[in-house]
């Protein structure tokens, strides 16, 4: 063969592998953060210690479920 189609098809067999390499990437940090999400109760319970609020059971748990509401919404849209 000659050297140029030697040098063409690994050129594109590299692009190929960049572009399949980006979507798996992106496909299983989109599952993690979907599966494993940053904010639990003990992070938005400090939250609220810090800006001052009194942390209450209620109080967390609403905005926990406001919080995955508006998870599920943007993932929705994404799709």
């Amino acid at each position: 063969m000659s050297t140029g189609i030697v040098i063409l098809i690994a050129t594109v067999t590299f692009l190929l592998g960049l572009v399949a390499g980006f979507f798996i990437a992106r496909k299983n940090f989109m599952n993690y953060m979907e599966n494993n999400p940053q904010l639990n109760e003990d992070v938005m319970m400090s939250m609220l210690s810090q800006m001052g609020q009194k942390p209450s059971k209620k109080k967390i748990n609403q905005m926990m479920s406001n919080m995955q509401k508006a998870q599920k919404q943007a993932l929705k849209g994404k799709k």
